[in-house]
C-alpha cells in the first residue's frame, strides 16, 4: 500500500485522530504501517515520548521504532516549527527528516506521515508543510471539519496543493464541532466546489479514540479507497 501524507486545514482539526484511526485500521487488517510526526510541538510529556501526538500516533500502529526516526523535531512550546526554532536558537535540518522518512519506508509497506497546523505552517523561513510533501513525493490526505467557514479553509488548502504539483488522494471530514454544517451536505458541497473526493465522513467522537475511529473507517471502506 502506499505512503500517504496527513495535512488539515487547520492545527486542532484532528488530524491525530484520524491517522491513529488509519493507522489502527490498516495494522488490524495485516498492513505493516509506519508512523512519522516529523515536526510536533507543545509542552513536552514526563514519561515516555515527549510528543503526546507522537505517543498517539505510536500505540495506535503498533510500531517499535525510535523516537528519533518517528519524530525528528520536538520543540517545548506551542508555535510554529518556524517559530520555535528561532525562539529557541535551533536549526531544522530539512535532508535530515527526509532521510528518516526514507528509513521509515524501508521498514514498512506503509507510512502514515502526520504534518503540522495546516498546509502553509512554516518550517523554514521560505519553506513550509507544503513543501515537505513535495519532497517526499506523497499524496496528501486533508483533514477538514464541519465547522462554519470549512469550505473556505478546504478550499484553500487544495487549491495549496494544486499550486504545489501534489496529488490530493482526498478530503476527510471530522464532525468534531456538531453545531457546523450537516455532514452529508457539506462532503457533496466540498467535493462538487473541489473536484477533490471526500474519502470519509467522521462522526462526532468523545477524545481521541483510535480504535473506535478505526472501525468507523473500515466500515466506510477506507482502507479500499487507498
Amino acid at each position: 500500500m502506499k505512503s500517504y501524507f496527513i495535512t488539515g486545514t487547520d492545527t486542532g482539526i484532528g488530524k491525530t485522530c484520524f491517522t491513529a484511526g488509519l493507522a489502527m485500521a490498516m495494522k488490524n487488517s495485516g498492513i505493516d504501517v509506519g508512523v512519522m510526526k516529523p515536526f510536533s510541538t507543545g509542552i513536552s510529556q514526563k514519561t515516555g515520548y515527549q510528543s503526546e501526538d507522537v505517543k498517539i500516533l505510536v500505540e495506535a500502529s503498533g510500531t517499535k521504532d525510535d523516537e528519533s526516526l518517528v519524530n525528528p523535531y520536538f520543540f517545548p512550546i506551542p508555535a510554529s516549527p518556524y517559530m520555535a526554532a528561532n525562539k529557541l536558537k535551533t536549526a531544522i535540518d530539512v535532508s535530515l527528516v527526509l532521510d528518516r522518512f526514507e528509513k521509515l519506508q524501508s521498514l514498512h509497506d506503509s507510512v502514515l506521515v502526520e504534518g503540522i497546523g495546516g498546509i502553509m505552517t512554516p518550517i523554514l523561513k521560505d519553506y513550509c508543510v507544503a513543501d515537505l510533501i513535495k519532497d517526499m513525493n506523497l499524496e496528501a490526505i486533508i483533514v477538514t471539519s464541519s465547522r462554519i467557514g470549512t469550505i473556505n479553509h478546504t478550499l484553500l488548502t487544495c487549491d495549496t496543493c494544486k499550486k504545489y504539483g501534489i496529488k490530493t488522494k482526498g478530503i476527510i471530514v471530522n464532525n468534531f464541532d456538531v453545531t457546523g454544517y450537516a455532514v452529508d451536505e457539506l462532503a457533496s458541497d466540498l467535493k462538487n466546489l473541489s473536484g477533490v473526493d471526500v474519502l470519509c465522513t467522521i462522526p462526532h467522537v468523545d477524545g481521541c479514540n483510535a480504535d473506535k475511529i478505526s472501525k468507523i473507517l473500515i466500515e466506510n471502506g477506507m482502507l479500499s479507497a487507498l
